[in-house]
């Protein structure tokens, strides 16, 4: 009986121990680092939100005298049905490219409204699946118009697929199937076609360390719960699989190697790499998939990030172009190598991006504040799961495969919602001393406003629907199922 009643405090107390620790380890993912502060900007009131809204209303910022000058080329932009492909096609016209000097290769067409009128549908759509090289070819090897056959050839490659919250090895193969094969395909096909010129869209996630919420009870921060986003990584050895937070940045670190690897006098290559969180279009899933919520269950309104606008990325991709089509030698210094961007500000808050959306959408919002660490130890529930119906596939006849929200509620998820301030010094540097001469056109403030503005508009004539966008992770899904059905 002692034995049976001591055996029971002991497990009292271990219980109790582990709700202290857990307690403990809820604090320490709650909290903003000093650091962190001290970078970030000022927080965004409504009456600021207001303001900007209506200014932005009322006159509509055109950036156009800020785009690099026309080039004389032909242009293939892969995934340029997308967020970033998208823009970098809209400045291509706007800086005065004529549409039949543009071709957008994808695996579909736009559902961007700002694609779907003037020149940009006069652009030449080529569906394509980058994973297969016939296909990839076929649509590299179209005859171009007369006009502009002649003109030398630039790739803009910003196809991908994103899935951020996967790091099972049982996952790795369709992301590295698109991220890394897909590149490679392009890069051998944009050369085959004659392209000297090929700057490519990888990821600011790269860089990023996973974090480790599980430390010693006195530990101030949980280990790399806040990193700067820059690329002293490119010159350290790439990293095995399990040492990136997921397997996106897994695979793009290595398509950004194979990207940059490519490049010779005669074929310019590099990358530009995103700040975390690239939004500009109700289509993406920083701003647009809260926009499409009523009720949203988040952890992170604290959490600090560098994001960046589709816009600025697009024109960081054009000003790459414009110094990797110096003569000769002259380029060399600019090639082979990624550069990242962000936003012309200070990093912002998730909770200035909700606050945007609360005071501006016209639709309702609202938050549910919910604990981070039982997220936390959700996530590691929900990949135990969909780990075992791959380790143990008969399960799957017992067992429901998870679908929604859940499903991408995993611990990589953890890494990629931690505080990242982006370092953009270098693509910043004047182009004498080796940089872009990189500047964003768009602040934080002024291109998420934009957006809630676009959304609104989209939904004046009937404000009691939300329109269901393809996001990028929805899209990815779609892909993915297509693709296990071909490979099996």
């Amino acid at each position: 009986m002692f034995g049976a009643e001591w055996v029971s405090k002991l497990l009292w107390s271990a219980l109790a121990i582990l709700i202290v620790y857990l307690f403990r380890v809820n604090q320490l993912l709650s909290r903003t680092p000093d650091e962190v502060r001290k970078r970030s900007g000022p927080r965004w009131t409504p009456d600021q939100l207001k303001e900007m809204y209506q200014k932005l209303k009322d006159e509509p910022i055109d950036y156009t005298d800020k785009l690099p000058p026309k080039l004389d080329r032909r242009y293939i932009v892969t995934g340029g049905s997308g967020l970033v492909g998208g823009y970098i096609v809209l400045q291509l016209l706007a800086r005065g490219s004529p549409p039949e000097s543009i071709r957008i290769v994808d695996i579909r067409k736009t559902e961007r409204n700002d694609m779907r009128t003037g020149p940009a549908t006069e652009i030449e759509f080529v569906q394509a699946d980058i994973t297969s090289v016939e296909s990839v070819d076929a649509a590299f090897t179209r005859p171009w118009p007369a006009a502009v056959a002649q003109l030398p050839l630039t790739v803009f490659h910003t196809a991908a697929v994103i899935l951020a919250s996967e790091r099972s090895g049982f996952q790795h193969a369709f992301p590295e199937a698109v991220n890394v094969r897909g590149t490679r395909n392009v890069l051998d096909a944009a050369r085959r076609a004659g392209a000297d010129i090929f700057s490519s869209t990888s990821s600011g996630s790269i860089c990023i360390r996973p974090v480790e919420p599980f430390v010693v009870p006195w530990a101030r921060e949980p280990r790399h719960y806040w990193q700067i986003l820059d690329t002293v990584d490119f010159d350290e050895p790439l990293r095995r699989r399990e040492g990136y937070f997921a397997n996106y940045p897994a695979t793009k670190a290595v398509a950004e190697r194979l990207v940059c690897g490519a490049s010779s006098p005669s074929f310019r290559t590099g990358c530009i790499r995103p700040a975390n969180g690239v939004y500009g279009n109700p289509t993406d899933n920083t701003v647009g998939d809260p926009l499409s919520r009523r009720i949203l269950p988040s952890w992170v309104q604290h959490i600090a990030q560098s994001f960046v606008h589709g816009a600025n990325v697009a024109i960081a991709h054009l000003q790459h172009e414009a110094v990797l089509a110096f003569p000769g030698p002259e380029s060399t210094r600019y090639a082979g190598r990624p550069f990242v961007v962000t936003d012309p500000n200070p990093p912002i808050t998730y909770n200035d991006l909700y606050s945007a959306i609360a005071t501006l959408s016209i639709h309702s919002f609202n938050i549910i504040r919910v604990p981070p660490v039982f997220m936390l130890l959700l996530s590691h529930v929900v990949e135990i799961y969909a780990e075992l119906l791959y380790k143990h596939p008969i399960l799957r006849r017992f067992l429901p495969e998870l679908t929604g929200d859940i499903k991408h509620l995993k611990p990589g998820i953890f890494s990629i919602c931690t505080h990242l301030i982006a370092d953009d010094k270098e693509a910043r540097k004047p182009v004498s001393q080796g940089g872009l001469g990189y500047s964003g056109v768009l602040t934080t403030l002024e291109g998420m406003t934009l957006e809630i503005l676009e959304w609104n508009r989209e939904h004046v004539d009937d404000d009691k629907i939300r329109k269901a966008y393809t996001t990028s992770i929805s899209l990815a899904e779609q892909i993915q199922k297509l693709w296990a059905v071909a490979g099996s």
